[in-house]
């Protein structure tokens, strides 16, 4: 892509999942790429992610060779069980994957990683540069400066501020803004394990009164699970219990659930709030935009965060790809990705305080209300979400009904 006589140059500010995927978008749209993260080091934190068929969709369709089912594992069942372990509803996942034709990968965040830093090689990185702010002219052919701590600065045609739930680019566009504490804790952990009741393959969520705890099979004799627990924001925010107090938390669960638990070292315990924003309307201007969280944060219910980074970073990619006017190319990249991320922010939010119930009367409703919803409705829900909207080359194409 030439742009004042050179080839446009982006900045991209995060290497998460969002910035780097974006930046392998950027780069095949025939974009120069740099990219700055405020970590003096690439560490992912000890957690899984569920890699849906959508975000799945849109990697393929990168062309980038992204083999996530190498690192990880394809699911092959899904399950949601009362916290002692009887079954409320098996979903219809492996069904709908099937006639989607693309897996879903089960993998941890690391793996993840490093699948996407193998496809981004060549492009540069750069580590312990905490951006500070930006400046951008009125004329679209200033291009965007963007300033660090150290005082260095870097200039391209266009910045993606993929930096994250604290977004230094989201906060002088829009200006200070709230979180909205979920009401729960998440502590999520890693870690070898077996058991006659941790299927390879398998997802498996347990729903109790203002807890839910769930399993997920990461390949290679790993399981990756995370607990919630209704509590204070004061006290999610800066937790400082111990493994002892979560072992008490799931007292007379499933057994598969506590020896979960009991076989995890104390400090492979990470703890963290969940928070998500009110959904942003208007996410850039001029030669900026935010991607991912950044943009739209939203709680983990759905499982969903990394998959809609993914594809804001393809359809971002998409939309500059021979663009002659950048700023006109990020607002529609915007446009096309606000109706979808605004029904996932609203799904999560709506499905977590649902899941989450601690009231005695909305608790059994909730299991029957799971338990009973007709199988038509419960695929046309799970096929909308598990869908990327865009094919495109290389991208593996729905099976034939």
């Amino acid at each position: 892509m030439e742009r004042n006589g050179g080839t446009a140059k982006a900045i991209v500010l995060g290497a998460g999942i969002g910035g780097l995927t974006a930046a392998i978008a950027l780069r095949g749209a025939g974009l120069d790429v740099e990219v700055y993260e405020r970590a003096g080091e690439l560490r992912a934190a000890g957690s899984g992610l569920s890699v849906m068929s959508n975000a799945v969709g849109a990697l393929d369709s990168l062309g980038a060779g992204i083999d996530l089912e190498r690192r990880g594992t394809a699911l092959e069942s899904y399950h949601v069980r009362t916290g002692r372990g009887r079954l409320i509803r098996e979903f219809p996942f492996p069904e709908i994957i099937g006639r989607l034709g693309v897996p879903s990968v089960l993998i941890t965040r690391a793996d993840l990683q490093a699948a996407l830093l193998e496809a981004a090689d060549g492009i540069p990185l750069t580590l312990g540069a905490a951006a500070t702010g930006f400046e951008s002219g009125e004329d679209p052919r200033d291009g965007v400066r963007v300033r660090f701590e150290d005082g260095s600065e870097a200039h391209g045609d266009v910045l993606i501020g993929a930096d994250g739930f604290n977004s230094v680019v989201r906060r002088q566009l829009v200006g200070p803004e709230d979180s909205r504490d979920s009401g729960y804790i998440c502590w999520l952990a890693v870690v070898p394990f077996s058991h006659p009741r941790f299927a390879p393959g398998s997802v498996t969520h347990y729903w109790g009164s203002g807890k839910r705890f769930g399993m997920v099979d990461m390949g290679g004799g790993r399981l990756y699970w995370w607990g919630t627990k209704n509590m204070p924001a004061e006290r999610s925010a800066d937790w400082r219990g111990d493994k002892s107090e979560i072992l008490a938390a799931y007292a007379g669960w499933a057994d598969e659930v506590q020896e979960a638990i009991r076989a995890t070292p104390e400090e492979s315990v990470i703890a963290v709030p969940s928070r998500d924003r009110a959904f942003l309307e208007r996410w850039g201007r001029g030669p900026v935009t935010l991607l991912g969280d950044a943009a739209h944060p939203m709680l983990t219910s759905l499982g969903q965060g990394s998959g809609m980074a993914i594809e804001d970073a393809v359809v971002l990619g998409r939309a500059l790809k021979g663009a002659a006017d950048l700023p006109r190319a990020l607002r529609r990249y915007e446009d096309e990705r606000r109706e979808r991320t605004r029904a996932m922010v609203a799904a999560s939010r709506g499905i977590s305080t649902f899941e989450q119930s601690e009231d005695p009367v909305r608790r059994p409703v909730r299991d029957a209300y799971f338990r009973f919803m007709p199988e038509r409705k419960l695929v046309r829900t799970l096929e909308d979400s598990l869908t990327f909207p865009l094919a495109g080359p290389g991208a593996r194409t729905p099976a034939a009904a």
